[in-house]
Parts: C-alpha cells; structure tokens; sequence
C-alpha cells in the first residue's frame, strides 16, 4: 500500500513528526519533490533533528529510505546530512537515490543570491538554496541529470554549452564572476565519486515492491498554499507541493497512492513571503511564536521567525482539497492551552463579500479574515492518549474545525514526541 503525507497550508504543519511517526509501519520512505530549502524537525529517542533532503523515515531499521526523482538533490548537503545522523549514534540508512534525479549546483544557488539582490525589495523571500534556478534549468533542458555522471563524453560536451548560456546573465544582468567549464566538470567528478554507492533506478525498485506488497510511504515538502499552479503564485516553490504530484516524483502510477495524510497545525504559522490571510501581529503572534512548534515557530532551515497566524479554514479546506485527502493529521494542538480564547478564520471578507472558498492570489492580497473566536480549554494537554480525555472544550475545536474544513481529522498531536499521538474516529470517515 502507498500512503502520501503532505501538507495542507504553507509548509511547516508538522510533516516530519507524522512521517516519522508512520514510518514504524513502513518498508520504504520516499522524498518525492524539493530539495533543501525546506526541513522536517524530528524528535526521537535519538534527539532533535532537522532533515532537510533525506526522508523522514532514516530513523527506523526496517526502512529503506529514497530520494525520487523529483527531488532538487543538492548531493554536498545530502552527505553532511547522513553523516550528521550518523555521528549522533543513529545507524547508518539505507539510501536508494534515483538516477534520474538532477543535481544542484553551485551556479544555482549563486543564481538564486543574486536575483534576490537585483530584485531588492521585490525579492521573494528565497531561502538561495538554488531551488527556482535549479527548476528552471531542470524545465529549460539543461539541468544534469544523476545518470549523465557515469558519461563522461556527455559531461565534457555539456559543461562548455552549459557554462556559455550562464555566462551571458553573469556577464551582463548580475555583473558577476563568471563560470569556468573546468571548475564545473571538477564539482561534478567530485558529486560523482560521494553519490556513486546510493544511485539505482528507484522506480524499478518501487514498482518491485509495489508487487510484493510492502509498505510505501511518499513524503512531501511545504503544502498545498506553495504549489506553482494551485498555490500563493507567485510566492510558491519551483515545484508540486500536491499528493498528485508523488506519482510523478516517485515513478509509480497515480492510481498506486490510497491513502492521503494532509497535515494540518491547529494555528497558522508561514515562512517567506505571500499571501497570509489570518496573519496576527505584535505582541499576539510573539506569544505564539515562543510558545509553538517544538521550540518556537522558527524555520529549520533558515532559522527565520515563522509568521503567524489563526487556523484559517477557508486555506486549510482548499488545502485538503487540493490534496485529495482522506485523513487530515491535526498538530501541536497543545500549543492553543495558554488561550482563554481562540479566534479561528472562517471566511474572507473581499470587496465587501464573504466567500469561504480560496480565491486566486490577486484576491486574497484584497481579502480580510472573517474570525469566529471558540472557548479556549486552558490547561495542558500533553500526556493525554485518549480522544474522549481530551478537554471538552478542546474535542469542540477539533470538531468545528473538522466542519469547516469538510475532511475527517483521524491523528491529533499533543506534543512533538512521536508518541504524543491521539488517533479519532471520525465521522467523515464513515
């Protein structure tokens, strides 16, 4: 069976945990899209870890754990990754990654530092990890493919041409050093030699076990609001955020993917730039800030203070949507105990009318969040296993959320332990 976990909003609803967390009944972990400009916090018996290429699932024994190809795979940043696990006592993973899958390269992310300079204040908030440089060249034809490694006639050819057309924007937009075809054929012998023992056609060997019935879990980064087509366009990410998506940056048929964990936060929370409806300022979003997540609302990555914001259920019901889901996993729902009450957005107010359905971006820099505030539970809830322990108060949250947003919320998360877990029937479900 293939299960996807993504996200519903804006990225940083908790993905890692539940990927982690469903990982214990996995056989193989797929990263299926992105590339490191993005990270999933985990905490385990093994400690706090922020991944940002390598799956979720590295944790466990029993896993196999793949890099798809439609992953931006930045192979310096991948190594440092495995080692970082590996010197804190985790046993060292099985990586599979796709010959398919292309590359990073330098030029990308100085690419990436110097639009963001030429823009100024028009930038997008990129993280210059080389994500939108990478893509564009991936869809442009001349990105280098994993395979193009073990060619070296290929390589020799394509590192002239390649350095030619960059060199023309070095020379006469950005005004910057240019590239030397032999520094690039140099970086690549080097990515060669570190990624050589993990390369194999990975969709063979996921359509294998596929056949054999194993378990198969396809990980997501950022959510449904960062898609190039169905998101805050165009302050999204380079590639498919989308369930829909994990076929395709996998290598199995779409028809394979049965189960959808769209996760949800029980508030908002953002990194960079875009659209953010219920967005909430000053000293409200500084408590929030502190007292979210797993140690405030910072991004792993970048480190940057996260937005925040009220849980918005005209972003999550479009996000979920978008998804195809079939069961929305709820986080750190134990961050709301400090609140007497707790506004939630139920509507956008644009031109003087309410809709509850997600418009494009120019609307919704138009749009006003229509709050209804619920009765807050006010005490701590971590440590609870039970949905029917939880606190009243804290059961009708979940449950008018779970109305608004229209699909079956079956996990809730009450702390950042993969432990603290409470699965629901739902009504929906039935």
């Amino acid at each position: 069976m293939v299960k996807a976990v993504v996200g519903a909003n804006w990225g940083d609803e908790g993905k890692g945990k539940i990927t982690d967390m469903l990982a214990q009944e996995a056989d193989i972990i797929v990263r299926f899209q992105g590339g490191a400009n993005a990270g999933h916090t985990i905490i385990n018996n093994y400690g706090k870890f922020a991944l940002h290429t390598l799956p979720s699932g590295v944790f466990y024994g029993h896993t196999t754990s793949i890099i798809g190809n439609g992953v931006a795979l930045d192979i310096p940043v991948l190594m440092k990754e495995i080692n970082s696990i590996v010197e804190r006592d985790v046993p060292m993973p099985k990586i599979l990654v796709s010959d398919r899958a292309q590359m990073v390269m330098s030029y990308h992310k100085n690419f990436d530092a110097y639009e963001e300079e030429r823009l100024g204040g028009k930038s997008f908030g990129s993280t210059k990890s080389g994500i939108a440089p990478f893509y564009s060249d991936k869809y442009a034809k001349i990105g280098f493919q994993v395979s193009e490694l073990f060619d070296d006639d290929l390589l020799k050819e394509k590192v002239v041409r390649v350095a030619e057309q960059k060199n023309v924007l070095l020379e006469y937009l950005y005004h910057k050093p240019l590239i030397n075809p032999d520094d690039l054929y140099k970086e690549l012998q080097e990515y060669k030699e570190m990624i050589a023992p993990y390369v194999c056609d990975t969709s063979l060997f996921l359509h294998n076990a596929i056949k054999e019935g194993k378990n198969i879990l396809l990980e997501g980064q950022l959510g449904s609001l960062k898609d190039p087509d169905h998101g805050i366009y165009p302050m999204v990410t380079s590639s498919s955020t989308l369930a829909g998506y994990g076929a395709i940056g996998a290598g199995i048929p779409p028809y394979e993917i049965q189960k959808i964990v769209t996760v949800c936060k029980a508030y908002s929370s953002a990194v960079g730039a875009g659209a953010f409806v219920s967005e909430i300022f000053g000293d409200e979003a500084d408590e929030l800030r502190r007292r979210g997540g797993d140690g405030g609302e910072f991004g792993a990555t970048t480190g940057r203070p996260r937005r925040m914001g009220w849980f918005d259920c005209v972003a999550s019901k479009y996000g979920c949507r978008m998804q195809g889901t079939t069961d929305v996993a709820f986080t750190v729902l134990d961050v709301l105990g400090y609140l007497e009450e707790i506004p939630v957005c139920v509507g956008y107010e644009i031109n003087g009318e309410i809709t509850t359905d997600f418009p494009p971006t120019h609307y919704l820099e138009k749009a006003k969040p229509v709050l209804k505030k619920l009765p807050g539970w006010n005490c701590d809830i971590r440590g609870i296993k039970k949905y029917e322990e939880l606190p009243e108060n804290c059961r009708k949250y979940i449950e008018f959320v779970e109305q608004e947003i229209g699909y079956p919320i079956t996990m809730v998360s009450n702390g950042p332990g993969r432990e603290d877990i409470i699965y629901r029937e739902s009504p929906l479900s039935k």
